[in-house]
């Protein structure tokens, strides 16, 4: 076997890009895709997204088990190998560490919002999936139950990962998914999103298949939260109290705090 030289060269180039927009720091950051059925092309461990060469790459099979390469797997390949698993349409995964967006999973904030039209469109939800020990079965395990809905993953405390059918639309999610954080945090640090109306994520979730967006045979996209499901989400935490409640409440907290005696 032989490494594929246009993949290789097509890796390296999204790591530099990778490194040059700042989605990784030192040696973070992990590539991979899909040569076969049975074989994977990735990047290793220990070296910077920026500097990698053609030669730096691995092949592993979709256990993760080194077939050919002089240096060492990336230490989270079970991850991309889990995607692969449940995702025969998947040829393509990259995760990063984008700022913003891993600025929103560490805060435990999900990219759920209707907000953006484009988003809409290519990404639906970003779910955040809960925290696993990197490199580990774990972290797989807390990824699996939303791989096969979504194509982009934000993973509690740690980062990014998308996937597509090839490594550009990976890339590309990559994108789009710190695009859509960023302009989220200018807009609450404006005063808060306002976003669109279930009739407009409707229109623009059936308009996915003109745009070439389509899905693995039985998955589900979740859409985003619109205009009126955070209404009613903020009704629901809503809650009322007479008059006679409140000043029982208040005499209650007054007695135990000594201020009242009888």
């Amino acid at each position: 076997m032989a490494l594929n030289p246009q993949i290789a060269n097509s890796i390296v180039d999204i790591g530099k890009l990778m490194y040059q927009k700042g989605w990784v720091a030192a040696n973070d950051g992990n590539i991979s895709v899909r040569l076969d059925a049975d074989r994977i092309l990735c990047t290793p461990t220990g070296v910077s997204k920026g500097m990698m060469r053609p030669e730096d790459m691995l092949i592993v099979d979709l256990m993760g088990r080194k077939l050919e390469g002089a240096r060492a797997c990336t230490t989270e390949i079970q991850m991309h190998c889990t995607v692969y698993q449940l995702r025969p349409d998947v040829n393509s995964v990259v995760h990063a560490h984008p700022p913003v967006s891993t600025g929103f999973a560490v805060a435990g904030r999900a990219l759920n919002l209707a907000i953006l039209p484009e988003a809409v469109v290519t990404l639906g939800t970003v779910p955040l999936a809960d925290y696993g020990l990197p490199g580990t079965p774990e972290l797989s395990r807390q990824l699996a139950p939303f791989i096969p809905n979504h194509d982009a993953l934000l993973m509690a405390n740690h980062g990014v990962v998308c996937y597509g059918e090839t490594l550009e639309k990976a890339f590309f999610r990559m994108e789009t998914v710190e695009h859509l954080a960023r302009i989220s945090m200018v807009a609450e640090l404006l005063g808060g999103p306002r976003l669109l109306p279930r009739r407009e994520v409707d229109r623009l979730m059936a308009a996915r298949s003109r745009y070439g967006i389509q899905f693995a045979a039985g998955a589900e996209p979740e859409p985003p939260i619109a205009a009126e499901d955070m209404i009613a989400m903020k009704r629901e935490e809503r809650f009322e109290i007479t008059r006679g409640e409140l000043v029982s409440l208040l005499d209650e907290v007054l007695r135990a705090r000594g201020v009242l005696t009888s």
